[in-house]
C-alpha cells in the first residue's frame, strides 16, 4: 500500500489549467521532492494533499484512505511552511506543544513528547525562548519540531529553507536528511532548488506548467533526462546544449562541431537508429560540464573524444575551474581541476566523455533513444 497516491489530479483557476492530470505513487518512508520553476503547480499540488485547496477531479489517498473531502486536521499530516508560522507570543515549548494541547493530549504525555522532540532537534536550550529571540535556522527547527510532535503519517514541507542564507541552508538540508533517516516518515518536499532536490530525495518529480515531466531517482533524472527541460533544470552548472548537424561517419554517424574556424566531426555514440533518418538535419547534443574535462574518468577509450579548444573565459570556483569555450557559435561550459586550467585566450586539449552524452530532437525537445 502506498503512503501517498495521487491519481489523475486536476485543478484549474478561472478556466486556466494549473494541474493537468498528476499521477504519483509514494511508498511508505520515502522522501519525495516536487521540483520545478515558479508557477509550475508544485505548491498547489502540496496544498491539495494537505487539504488547503480543493481538487477539481482525481483522487488523493493517504495510507490507502481517500482524503479528497477530509479537512486538513483529519488527514494525519503535518506541514512545515516557508514562513515558519510560529506564534510570537508563545515560547518554543508552547509552540511545539500547542497542537498536542488542542488534541487533548494529557499534560504529562505532552511534556514527554516536547522533550523528545527537543532532543531530536538539539534545541533543549531554546525551549523557554520566544520566536523573536531566535535566528532563522532556529525558528525553522522549531517549526519542524511542531510537525514532528504530531507524529503524522505524512510530512509536507513547502520550501522551508528559502528564507535562510546559503550556509544555513546547507546545514538545515543535512539536518532534514538526518531527521528523515532517524524517523523514516514519508515526506513530500516542495522546492525550486534542484540542489536541495538532488541531495534530499529518494525520488524527484520534475514539474513544468502543471505536468510531471519525469518521476525517478535523482541519479536517473541527472543521467537520463527525458527531455530538454529536465536536462537543463537539473544540474549546476546546467547541461550544455549544442546544436549540431548530423553527418555520416564511416559506418556510423557524427555531429559537425565548429570552433573559431576549426571544424570537427564528433562521433555520436549508441543512437545510430535515431540518427539514420536525421542525416543533414540538426539535433541537440547534451553534455554536462564535468563530462568535458582534462581527465577522463571511467569511460573506455572508444567513448572518449579529445578536441583542442580555445578558452574564452576562466571561472575559478575553488575545487574546480569552469572554462567557457565556443562551439557552433555557443558558449560551452567545461569543468577542470584548477591545476589544469589555462588563461583566457589560450588553447587547451579537452576530452568529451561520450558515454554519458544525450541527444535531443531539435523540434520536439524530446530525448532521442
Amino acid at each position: 500500500m502506498s503512503a501517498l497516491s495521487i491519481r489523475e489530479v486536476r485543478k484549474a483557476h478561472q478556466g486556466t489549467p494549473i494541474l493537468k492530470g498528476i499521477n504519483l505513487e509514494i511508498e511508505d518512508g520515502e522522501f519525495l521532492c516536487l521540483v520545478g520553476p515558479s508557477g509550475c503547480g508544485k505548491s498547489t499540488l502540496l496544498s491539495m494533499i494537505a487539504g488547503l485547496d480543493t481538487i477539481d477531479s482525481g483522487e488523493v489517498s493517504i495510507g490507502g484512505r481517500v482524503v479528497n473531502h477530509l479537512s486538513p486536521k483529519d488527514r494525519d499530516i503535518a506541514m512545515v511552511f516557508q514562513s515558519y508560522a510560529l506564534y510570537p507570543n508563545m515560547s518554543v515549548r508552547e509552540n511545539v506543544s500547542f497542537g498536542l494541547e488542542i488534541r487533548k493530549v494529557p499534560q504529562a504525555e505532552r511534556q514527554a513528547i516536547v522533550q523528545r522532540v527537543a532532543q531530536t532537534l538539539q534545541m533543549e536550550h531554546l525551549l523557554d525562548r520566544k520566536p523573536s529571540q531566535l535566528s532563522g535556522g532556529q525558528r525553522q527547527r522549531v517549526a519542524m519540531g511542531r510537525a514532528i510532535a504530531r507524529d503524522p503519517a505524512l510530512f509536507l514541507f513547502d520550501e522551508p529553507l528559502s528564507n535562510l542564507d546559503a550556509k544555513l541552508r546547507v546545514e538545515m538540508r543535512t539536518e532534514i536528511k538526518l531527521l528523515h533517516k532517524r524517523m523514516g516518515t514519508t515526506i513530500v518536499y516542495v522546492t525550486h532548488d534542484q540542489i536541495e532536490a538532488m541531495t534530499l530525495s529518494d525520488r524527484i518529480a520534475v514539474m513544468r506548467a502543471g505536468e510531471v515531466q519525469q518521476f525517478a531517482s535523482p541519479q536517473e533524472i541527472y543521467d537520463n533526462p527525458v527531455n530538454l527541460f529536465v536536462a537543463g533544470f537539473m544540474g549546476s552548472p546546467s547541461m550544455n546544449f549544442i546544436r549540431a548537424k548530423v553527418e555520416t561517419q564511416g559506418a556510423g554517424f557524427g555531429l559537425r562541431l565548429d570552433t573559431h574556424g576549426a571544424s570537427h566531426l564528433m562521433p555520436a555514440q549508441g543512437i545510430d537508429a535515431a540518427l539514420r533518418s536525421r542525416v543533414g538535419q540538426e539535433v541537440i547534443f547534451g553534455v554536462r560540464p564535468e563530462q568535458i574535462t582534462h581527465r577522463p574518468d571511467g569511460a573506455g577509450a572508444d567513448q572518449l573524444h579529445t578536441l583542442r579548444l580555445p578558452v574564452e573565459l576562466v571561472e575559478p570556483t575553488g575545487p574546480d575551474t569552469l572554462l567557457l569555450v565556443p562551439i557552433n557559435g555557443q558558449e560551452v561550459t567545461c569543468r577542470v581541476h584548477p591545476t589544469h586550467a589555462c588563461a583566457a585566450g589560450e588553447h587547451l586539449d579537452l576530452t568529451f566523455d561520450l558515454s554519458k552524452a544525450v541527444y535531443f530532437d531539435a523540434k520536439t525537445e524530446q530525448r532521442l533513444l
